[in-house]
């Protein structure tokens, strides 16, 4: 498949993703049809099983391309603070922006996504395990780096902070856009920071 090809697939695609997902969040996976997903996004029925294989299989490649495009943030925003001489606590602020930032361009997404975390029995579940754990990853990478550079005692639990980092990011945004839209992206980052320097770093930069 020559460039071309390959760009414009890609773009099908974003189309496809796009229209599935403020579709699903709108009206539930199931009630969700083919031919709506390909009317919202402007193209053949045909396009649809073209690119994907069934309607299952496009949520699942929906579900990958969501969170791949949220963990390249992260692992992009952690990246910049350390380049730039910064602290790993730093760099664990400047992630929680950067999911702030995320959720607030891709909220249908992110509702999708914390929505089917708690759904059992779902044909995607391992996929879902999958990426979830991708996520949570970068900021584990990023906590064990802090241990073991001696901004954090080693006796933090890194595995389930970083869960937690990431559900209290996830939570706090989506109660933001709901309950408290008059908030500035700002203000929340803001009180999400103080939240980790005084939970994580311990406001002297050890737990």
């Amino acid at each position: 498949m020559n460039s071309s090809s390959t760009r414009r697939r890609r773009a099908t695609r974003a189309k496809l993703y796009e229209a599935a997902v403020t579709l699903i969040a709108e009206k539930g996976f199931s009630a969700t049809t083919v031919d709506e997903i390909a009317d919202r996004a402007g193209v053949a029925k045909g396009t649809v099983y073209y690119n994907f294989a069934s309607k299952t299989e496009l949520f699942e490649e929906l579900l990958r391309h969501g969170v791949g495009l949220l963990t390249d943030s992260l692992q992009r925003a952690a990246d910049e603070v350390v380049k730039g001489g910064g602290s790993r606590i730093d760099a664990l602020d400047s992630m929680i922006r950067a999911g702030l930032v995320f959720i607030d361009r891709y909220p249908a997404f992110t509702q999708l996504y914390v929505a089917e975390l708690w759904r059992t029995n779902r044909a995607w579940q391992s996929t879902l395990m999958v990426v979830r754990q991708q996520a949570v990853a970068v900021v584990e990478n990023v906590l064990r780096e802090a241990v073991e550079s001696g901004e954090l005692n080693d006796e933090i639990d890194v595995p389930l902070t970083a869960a937690a980092l990431v559900g209290m990011v996830l939570v706090a945004a989506l109660d933001w856009q709901a309950f408290q839209p008059e908030r500035s992206l700002d203000d929340v980052h803001a009180a999400l920071s103080r939240l980790l320097q005084g939970r994580v770093s311990g406001g002297s930069g050890r737990v």
